[in-house]
């Protein structure tokens, strides 16, 4: 264990309040009184009464070599006072600066430290009332490459510097701490607390950018940090470890894996105590559990005092990918759909494994489904009342998606934006807030931007380009530029916000036709498309107008991965300047209007709009993980269930696990509030894997992107003290086990199934005892962004392929004896959790049929009906569904056609 550097005693620096209080709008009123009369009354007095800054007399050569008069010397002072006025104008410039932009210590002026010591205390306290925001956007002629134009910046208020007994020789980081149930800290959060305003993450941002951390991985995005990073922090940080500046990170965890210490801690107060009220998760860091309550846990040999989660690349690159692994999500959802159409009895769809499985955990960990939804909604709203009002929507430029508003770029400025949405910098903006996107309801509008795809993210959220408006080629080029063409068709082929949609891939991605089959065709060379492309060319204007109308073309987009030869970099040039559709092209294209660069470092540059993001890209791997996952779900034959373990005792167990509807734990005392989700969800992974699962494992499917190993260690010990030793253990092998007195309902429901396969006259009452097991879907109401381990696992195909089967069978047979009641009550029971199974729609329709109720009937087919037509992953109804309402009802189609048309 390395020796500890003695802490050296330093002076409590002032504390900063959370909110503004009277005397400092008084204070702040003042300062800026005395700064408006210092920089603007001083010079307009000396003006007034003492003349410019230089006087005639001083621009006379002989005043060298004559007697000095009077007139010389005032003059030599008028001068004087002009240069320390100059200082002070300087010195205000530098606070300013450094106040608004939040550089950290503002840059010395030289010779000034009492004038500047002056300037920071008056702008500190003038910048207390204010907080500016500014959003420069990108203005261009139609018709035209636009202008270098700057960035989305967020300029946030400044806060007093608070001067710390921190030499250059040390340097202050921050540790990322474990989740705390549902919560996981972010760069905003750490920016709150240890620098008074959340605003300020970008400063973190940029101190960590691409370095090291102890795991081995790089901070690459702003949304993206894990426990266990060491965050070199801004000099006025305050909550943080101060350590010796040449100290390596790995060495800071060793030494501080728990909360720091606030910085100059109240009068009595220790360093250990301070340590203890900080430490995660409440432990205290000078105590030891007693030995009664924490399992024997399998012992590290690592020195890594972090676990890295299992595909953390798959993670970082997919998860990242928010807006496309939602749309990748809803594709991957409609071929599941299909697959269940064809399921057969005894066998669950095919589930996929080893990449492919991680991809879809990594999809389901990052999908940024309301982010899409606002996007998709709130753009077709705008279309639509843009329409009503006989308006042409603008061009749009770009946009920036974050957690709190949508906005667009757009041209030529407009000040009148419809409702909800807003305008900001002189109309080149049109915001929507994302509390107003939410409250939106779903639009019949079309889709006005189809083009437009991430180009990557910033600090604050992601960043979309529209590729339309360009209204010319897009030249892409870099050592990564495959990456980024396939991330940007990916996310074309399956985003919600727009309707008819062609993409040509040229020289690269024949595979991806397995995501889009309707949306994406694969070609080898340029000259195979240029003709189709130049025949059906159409003027912008015409094409925005009819997509908001309701009578839109299909919007085209070309992504070649091969340079164009010179006649076809020529031709293409031409006929992006008068067609709608994107176009962009490897190599360097001569004609090209903005040029997207992707570096070796993964950042994406477009000169020509002022941008430079984290680029938006699908690596090899994770090209072939995808192109993997949905090939498994093209698979229709499926997989055969495995047969349950024997279970001999049916009595209610001491704790029992129910997951077959909304989540219970039955048997246990409540745990306090924050450390349930964790806890239950831990159960539910060592219930569902009664093999045993080592700690190691554990800890990657509970915090994919990794977890301290003493947070992982003292979670398992906190729950075995729930639960108790004799139900949470464990064994020889290092693996942790649920004792006999746990169980599910999900076992209890296969024991009972399995014995009615054994029990023909007990069948029936075996099938509905288990039926009656099942309360809602599978896991319901399971926090967001938990169980992603659930794509991975068989659990979710197993459960609803036996409770389908065991519905379809109890219903099977209550038709045999006749009793049409009790056939339609063992269906729905089986729909309550399988709702996606058509099958078990049949057996309804059957069943309704047979108890003779034509308007029970009718019911049935209205419900399904609409279900179908709403269904969040599309598709309609199977061929064999519809077959046999035409069979059952002949009249519904004419039914549907009256109420759609009503």
């Amino acid at each position: 264990m390395p020796t500890r550097e003695p802490v050296r005693p330093r002076r409590a620096p002032a504390r900063i309040p959370a909110r503004r209080t009277a005397g400092d709008v008084v204070a702040g009123l003042g300062a800026l009184v005395l700064l408006v009369a210092l920089v603007g009354g001083v010079p307009y007095a000396l003006l007034t009464l003492a003349g410019p800054p230089i006087a005639p007399e001083l621009l006379d050569l002989d005043v060298l070599t004559s007697r000095v008069g009077p007139s010389t010397i005032v003059a030599l002072l008028v001068l004087m006072v002009w240069l320390a006025w100059f200082q002070l104008f300087v010195c205000v410039i530098v606070e300013v600066y450094a106040g608004v932009r939040r550089v950290g210590m503002p840059a010395r002026v030289p010779l000034s430290g009492g004038t500047q010591v002056l300037a920071n205390k008056l702008v500190s306290a003038v910048l207390l009332l204010f907080t500016a925001t500014a959003v420069a956007v990108p203005v261009a002629r139609l018709g035209a490459p636009p202008p270098v134009a700057t960035p989305v910046s967020t300029v946030a208020m400044a806060a007093p510097i608070v001067e710390t007994e921190v030499t250059q020789k040390a340097k202050k980081v921050y540790v990322v701490q474990p989740p705390h149930g549902r919560h996981h800290e972010s760069l905003w959060e750490i920016a709150e607390k240890c620098l008074g305003d959340g605003r300020r993450y970008p400063e973190i941002y940029r101190l960590n950018q691409n370095k090291e951390q102890p795991d081995g991985t790089r901070l690459r995005m702003a949304d993206l940090i894990r426990p266990g990073w060491v965050l070199d922090m801004p000099d006025d940080a305050r909550n943080v470890h101060v350590v010796p500046a040449g100290q390596g990170r790995v060495e800071t965890l060793r030494e501080h894996p728990g909360r720091a210490a606030p910085i100059g801690m109240e009068t009595g107060e220790t360093e250990s105590t301070a340590k203890q009220e900080n430490a995660p998760l409440g432990k205290k860091t000078d105590q030891q559990p007693p030995a009664d309550t924490k399992p024997d846990v399998a012992p590290e040999v690592t020195k890594n005092p972090v676990q890295q989660g299992p595909g953390l690349d798959l993670v970082d690159y997919l998860a990242g990918a928010s807006l496309a692994a939602a749309g990748l999500l809803v594709a991957l959802g409609r071929r599941r759909r299909q697959q269940l159409w064809r399921r057969a009895f005894g066998h669950r769809v095919a589930r996929p494994r080893d990449d492919a499985a991680k991809a879809e955990v990594a999809l389901r960990f990052g999908a940024d489904a309301p982010g899409t939804r606002i996007l998709d909604i709130g753009l077709r709203l705008l279309g639509a009342e843009l329409a009503a009002q006989g308006r042409t929507p603008p061009t749009v430029y770009a946009a920036h998606l974050s957690a709190a508003n949508l906005d667009l770029w757009i041209h030529p400025p407009d000040n009148d934006p419809p409702t909800p949405w807003t305008a900001q910098d002189g109309g080149q903006v049109w915001r929507l807030h994302a509390h107003e996107g939410r409250l939106l309801q779903e639009q019949p509008g079309g889709a006005p931007y189809p083009g437009l795809v991430s180009l990557g993210s910033d600090e604050s959220g992601r960043v979309l380009i529209d590729l339309e408006a360009a209204q010319g080629l897009i030249n892409i080029r870099g050592p990564q530029t495959t990456a980024a063409l396939g991330a940007i068709a990916v996310e074309l082929a399956t985003n919600r916000w727009s309707d008819r949609m062609r993409v040509t891939l040229v020289g690269f991605g024949e595979e991806l036709t397995a995501i889009a089959p309707d949306r994406i065709k694969a070609v080898g060379s340029l000259a195979e498309v240029l003709p189709e492309l130049e025949a059906t060319a159409a003027p912008r204007e015409q094409v925005l107008t009819g997509r908001v109308n309701g009578s839109p073309r299909d919007a085209h987009f070309l992504l070649s991965a091969v340079a164009p030869t010179q006649e076809e970099a020529r031709r293409l040039a031409l006929l992006a300047r008068k067609d709608t559709a994107g176009y962009v092209v490897a190599g360097d294209v001569p004609h090209a209007t903005w040029t997207l660069e992707i570096t070796e470092d993964g950042r994406a540059r477009i000169a020509e709009l002022g941008f430079e993001v984290t680029a938006q890209l699908l690596p090899r791997r994770h090209y072939k993980a995808l192109v993997e996952l949905f090939r498994t779900a093209e698979q229709m034959d499926g997989e055969a269930v495995p047969e349950s373990e024997p279970l001999d005792d049916l009595r209610a167990p001491a704790v029992e696990i129910r997951m077959l509807g909304p989540i219970e734990i039955v048997g246990a005392e409540p745990l306090e509030e924050g450390r349930m989700a964790i806890a239950t969800e831990l159960l539910i992974y060592l219930a569902t894997h009664p093999g045993g699962v080592h700690p190691v494992v554990l800890g990657g499917v509970l915090w994919p992107r990794g977890v301290q190993i003493m947070v992982r260690d003292a979670t398992i010990a906190r729950v075995a003290d729930w639960l108790g030793k004799e139900h949470l253990f464990t064994d020889a092998s290092g693996r942790l086990r649920l004792g006999p007195g746990v169980r599910t309902d999900w076992v209890l429901f296969r024991e009972l199934v399995r014995r009615s396969r054994r029990d023909t006259a007990a069948r029936a009452v075996l099938l509905d005892r288990a039926l009656g097991l099942v309360r809602g879907p599978l896991l319901s109401g399971r926090p967001a962004g938990r169980y992603a381990w659930l794509a991975a696992d068989e659990l979710e195909y197993d459960v609803a392929a036996d409770v389908a089967d065991a519905a379809h069978q109890l219903c099977e047979i209550r038709l045999a004896d006749g009793d049409a009641d009790a056939a339609v009550a063992a269906a729905r029971a089986g729909l309550l959790l399988a709702a996606d199974d058509e099958g078990l729609w049949r057996d309804l329709l059957r069943a309704t049929h047979a108890t003779g109720d034509q308007v029970r009937l009718r019911a049935v087919v209205d419900g399904l009906t609409r279900r179908s037509s709403s269904h969040p992953y599309g598709g309609g109804m199977a061929p064999e569904t519809e077959a046999l309402i035409d069979e059952l009802l002949p009249s519904w189609r004419i039914h549907v056609v009256r109420e759609s048309s009503a």
